[in-house]
């Protein structure tokens, strides 16, 4: 036997009870939630957003009213529009572009270790500081995959860190002493992508 259809009335009212028990169920695992601490954040794996996804993070801490402190590892000098954009909020950023350009393209590993230990120190002071409340770490995790920094470094300023910084971690192939600290980890997997298809890096997309 055909059931028969449900008027446009009926379905609104399922519709709204459906509803109604979700938020009821969701309320109550959000009561739940009491801690308030700084986060350490990964974004990670072979797919694109990573720090597009970190730059979104900044521009959120930026529209509440925190300082952010931003350092690049290996991005070197490329003018980027989130440069560009961060310059208009000078008095929130603090911005350090350390990196001498990708590893591949120096082929100078003294010069990369000696450029990832500057960017570095900078680090340091913004994560140990009080005034910055997010601090990102845009390519830190290629750093760490090469060994030109001491992981156990990273990991120990990372949990002496103040109680509510927050930390910023991007990059392929994090080490998995830093995705066991962290409290948030994203993998972000590839799909598709149109370098692939022969598409050069576009204005506004990549950079």
């Amino acid at each position: 036997m055909t059931k028969p259809e449900m008027s446009e009335e009926e379905l609104n009212a399922r519709h709204a009870e459906k509803m109604r028990r979700k938020k009821a169920a969701r309320d109550k695992i959000v009561a739940t939630k009491t801690i308030e601490k700084g986060l350490l954040i990964v974004h990670t794996g072979k797919g694109k957003g990573k720090s597009t996804a970190a730059f979104g993070l900044v521009f959120r801490a930026l529209g509440n009213g925190m300082k952010v402190g931003i350092v690049q590892f290996v991005k070197g000098k490329w003018e980027t529009g989130e440069r560009q954009a961060l310059e208009k909020f000078s008095d929130q950023v603090t911005m350090a572009t350390m990196g001498e350009g990708f590893t591949w393209e120096t082929q100078d590993r003294a010069r990369d270790i000696a450029a990832a230990r500057g960017a570095w120190e900078k680090a340091k002071a913004m994560i140990e500081d009080e005034e910055h409340g997010l601090v990102l770490l845009d390519e830190l995790n290629i750093v760490l995959r090469y060994d030109y920094l001491p992981l156990q470094e990273v990991l120990e300023t990372l949990a002496k860190r103040p109680a509510m910084k927050h930390v910023v971690v991007t990059g392929r192939n994090a080490k998995d002493e830093l995705v066991e600290a962290a409290d948030l980890v994203t993998d972000m997997t590839q799909v598709k992508h149109p370098f692939r298809s022969g598409v050069k890096a576009q204005r506004g997309i990549e950079f």
